[in-house]
């Protein structure tokens, strides 16, 4: 059942939440995505069939929750996300992050590393409106942001454009993760498809080299897009928090976020 929270900004944010033991997982949605997508759908009757505590949720502008999209940024995201954490969680958390979601995990890490036991990246994007701007932009369309404050993007994956505005990228450059130090001191995976062509692997195996991690693999399954919600990577993504569940329960893991 849908419920909802207001934020210290105000925001009115919708979530869904369900009890169990162990650590809470947390799923975390894309660019303009929701909480009723798949992924999300598919991992809270997972985690209640595990017994495992879940919680998804929609950040602002996004789904359920009050705002305009084109106003929000990653920071607000952010705050969006760890607004409903606190409020409504306790204890250790499993962050799982789809796309867009990946990223606002990082920062969740950054922020608040005490809480977090682990965490599952499903196509993650870190960075991805610095890359959009240096990589996929022209200079016209660069200075059409300038000037007019956004610009409507084609992808493979919406049946319509996306709007990325200019306090989008502005903000963005200020909450990159891949330009600084990122320590991930918890068991990682990261799940990523050959075919995505939003996200490509490249971006996959740069997080890979970059975070300073003891426990990080990365699996590539060939021909999975960026989707990445076929049965198949439906298990595999099950499988995956499983193992980040059972690796952030031994006795060393433990220690290590007491000692933190």
């Amino acid at each position: 059942m849908t419920q909802f929270l207001t934020s210290p900004q105000g925001r009115r944010l919708a979530f869904s939440q369900s009890t169990g033991s162990g650590p809470t997982v947390v799923f975390l949605g894309g660019f303009k995505s929701d909480m009723q997508g798949s992924k999300a759908l598919f991992l809270e009757a997972w985690a209640r069939d595990q017994g495992h505590a879940f919680l998804r949720l929609d950040y602002s502008g996004h789904g359920q929750s009050s705002g305009d999209f084109e106003a929000g940024c990653i920071g607000d995201w952010a705050m969006d996300a760890r607004a409903v954490i606190g409020a409504r969680t306790e204890g250790p958390l499993i962050l799982v992050g789809s796309s867009m979601g990946g990223w606002i995990s990082l920062l969740l890490a950054r922020a608040m590393p005490e809480r977090i036991a682990g965490l599952v990246g499903i196509a993650a994007a870190p960075d991805f409106t610095a890359r959009t701007w240096a990589e996929a932009l022209t200079d016209a369309q660069r200075d059409q942001v300038t000037a007019e404050g956004r610009i409507e993007i084609a992808s493979d994956y919406a049946d319509h454009p996306y709007i990325f505005t200019r306090r989008l990228f502005e903000d963005g450059a200020q909450n990159l993760v891949l330009e600084h130090p990122l320590p991930l001191p918890f068991p990682v995976r990261l799940l990523q498809g050959t075919a995505d062509t939003d996200v490509p692997p490249s971006v996959a195996l740069k997080l890979l080299a970059h975070a300073d991690c003891p426990d990080l693999q990365l699996s590539l399954v060939k021909g999975a897009d960026h989707r990445f919600s076929t049965p198949d990577c439906l298990a595999q993504i099950a499988a995956s928090v499983s193992e980040v569940i059972a690796r952030a329960a031994g006795p060393q893991a433990a220690q290590d976020r007491a000692a933190r």
